[in-house]
């Protein structure tokens, strides 16, 4: 991913809160001439294990993550293999009337997070089981509403043959964070301003990030 100097992050720790924030990743792998590239999205959580709390920089985390084994992605997917999995944050549409100045442009604030790493597929069931309670617990704590999965275990068992588990060990991670950093502190404050105002939900987070920066 191409990042200006200028849309880096201020330190890691807003790549970690951009993945927590929005665990939805596109997985990406080349695939082969005949195939062609293959992208799943599917949810990612920290392994709760090695990089529960981690914080700062991403490489040497540990991510899990986990698909439907009839995805031809998964059969694709190889122990010691490289995959690239991108998290889109907090984004909106700028329009040039918040500048209040002529001539402008209008553009596009966004925040993205692009992930290096290899893959380690998991075979077993019960290490399966554990990746899916582990996604279950870590999204019920942050977007859920405390569901207790006890009485669905049974459940989960019936159906886990059927998915396809995987440590994610980062190698390496970019994030592009474009919050008007080129504009003068004047027009930024106002696109802050307005973003801020809005009834968006995704304008309002972006100008959360906007209030954040140096």
């Amino acid at each position: 991913m191409f990042v200006p100097d200028f849309y880096r992050e201020p330190d890691g720790s807003w790549m970690v809160d951009l993945i927590r924030g929005n665990p939805l990743a596109l997985a990406v792998t080349n695939g082969s001439p005949e195939d062609g590239p293959f992208a799943t999205h599917l949810p990612v959580i920290f392994d709760p294990e090695t990089s529960g709390d981690w914080s700062g920089e991403l490489p040497g985390a540990t991510l899990l993550g986990h698909m439907n084994r009839a995805n031809p992605h998964w059969a694709a997917l190889e122990t010691g293999s490289v995959l690239l999995l991108t998290f889109t944050g907090p984004h909106s549409y700028v329009s040039p009337t918040v500048y209040e100045k002529t001539p402008a442009a209008p553009t596009w604030n966004f925040t993205a997070v692009h992930v290096r790493g290899v893959v380690e597929k998991i075979s077993s069931i019960e290490e399966t089981l554990g990746v899916v309670q582990s996604t279950v617990r870590a999204f019920e704590g942050a977007f859920g509403n405390g569901w207790d999965m006890t009485e669905s275990l049974g459940y989960f068992r019936k159906i886990v043959p059927a998915v396809g588990a995987f440590r994610f060990t980062v190698t390496g991670a970019e994030g592009m964070f474009k919050l008007s950093q080129e504009q003068p502190a004047e027009v930024r404050g106002r696109v802050r301003e307005s973003f801020g105002q809005s009834a968006c939900t995704y304008k309002r987070e972006t100008a959360e990030l906007m209030s954040r920066l140096p």
